[in-house]
C-alpha cells in the first residue's frame, strides 16, 4: 500500500517504521516542523517529506493524520486528497463522524474515511516500539475501507478489533485511568520521596510487582492490598497528617482510599 502520513509526531515516529517493515511504503511525511518530517524520513526507506497539504497528485491511497485531536479539523479544511483516497486518524477520543462530516465540508473529491487507532503511548525518546503486541481499533465509513484497514493493521499484529466510536471512547477513557494517571500518581510518589530525600529506586521493585500482578489477573481489584483494602484507619489517619498541607494530594488520598473501601465491601 502506498501511503502518507500527515503528522510527524509522537506516534508518526513509530508508526511510519512498522509500516514500511509490514511491507508498505511511506512516499510522503508532512509535518508542522519540518525538521521532524526529515527527521523521521531519515529512519524510513524513500520517503520525501511534503511541505504542504496539497496532495492532489500524490500517489498514495491511504493517508494517514497522526495529529492531535485538536488538530484535525484545521488540517482537514487544508488539505487536498486524490479522488478515491482513503483518510484515516488514530485518535482514541474523536470519532469517525466527525472526520466523515470534515471531509464532507472541506474536500471537493469523494474521499474514503476511518480510524486506525493504536492503543498504544508513544514517545520519540524511546526505541521503537514491536507493533506486534499492541491492538488495533478499526473503524470505517465503508465495508470495503474497513477491510482494508483491518488487512494493514494485521500486517502489523495478530491483535485487531473493530470498534464503532462509542466505544472507542469509552476504551480510551480507561486507558487515561491506566496509564495517565497512573503515571501521574508514580510522579507524585517520586516528589513525595524527593522532598524528604528518599531514592525513587525504594519503590520500584514494588510498583513492578504491583503492575505485574494487576495485569496478570482477570479482576486487579482481586489483588488489591495496602491501609484502605485492610481498613487500616490508624495508618491512614498518620497519612493524611503528613499531607494535611497539600490539600490536592490529600483530597486524592482521601478519596482513592474511600473508594477502594466501598468495593472491598
Amino acid at each position: 500500500m502506498e501511503i502518507s502520513l500527515i503528522g510527524a509526531g509522537n506516534l508518526a515516529w513509530h508508526l511510519a517504521p512498522a509500516l514500511e517493515t509490514a511491507g508498505h511504503h511511506i512516499n510522503e511525511v508532512h509535518g508542522r516542523q519540518l525538521k521532524h518530517a526529515r527527521q523521521l524520513i531519515s529512519n524510513l526507506y524513500d520517503a520525501r517529506t511534503h511541505s504542504d497539504l496539497n496532495f492532489a497528485e500524490s500517489p498514495s491511497q491511504l493517508f494517514i493524520l497522526a495529529v492531535s485531536d485538536d488538530a484535525i479539523e484545521s488540517v482537514c479544511s487544508q488539505l487536498v486528497l486524490p479522488e478515491g483516497a482513503t483518510l484515516v486518524h488514530v485518535s482514541g477520543s474523536q470519532s469517525l463522524t466527525s472526520l466523515a462530516n470534515w471531509i464532507d465540508i472541506y474536500s471537493d473529491v469523494p474521499v474514503h474515511t476511518g480510524v486506525f487507532y493504536p492503543v498504544q503511548t508513544f514517545s520519540r525518546e524511546q526505541p521503537l516500539i514491536d507493533f506486534a503486541t499492541i491492538p488495533f481499533c478499526i473503524e470505517a465509513s465503508t465495508d470495503t475501507t474497513r477491510q482494508l484497514l483491518i488487512q494493514i493493521a494485521q500486517d502489523m499484529s495478530p491483535i485487531v478489533y473493530t470498534l464503532n466510536s462509542e466505544e472507542r471512547l469509552r476504551l480510551h477513557m480507561a486507558a487515561v485511568f491506566a496509564c495517565n494517571f497512573t503515571n501521574h500518581l508514580l510522579a507524585i510518589a517520586h516528589d513525595l520521596l524527593a522532598t524528604n530525600n528518599l531514592p525513587f529506586d525504594l519503590i520500584r521493585p514494588l510498583v513492578a510487582e504491583t503492575l505485574a500482578k494487576g495485569l496478570n489477573t482477570d479482576d486487579p481489584a482481586s489483588v488489591q492490598t495496602g491501609p484502605a483494602r485492610r481498613r487500616d484507619q490508624t495508618t491512614m489517619g498518620r497519612h493524611l497528617s503528613l499531607l494535611s498541607t497539600q490539600p490536592d494530594l490529600y483530597s486524592i488520598y482521601q478519596l482513592i482510599s474511600e473508594r477502594i473501601q466501598r468495593e472491598s465491601v
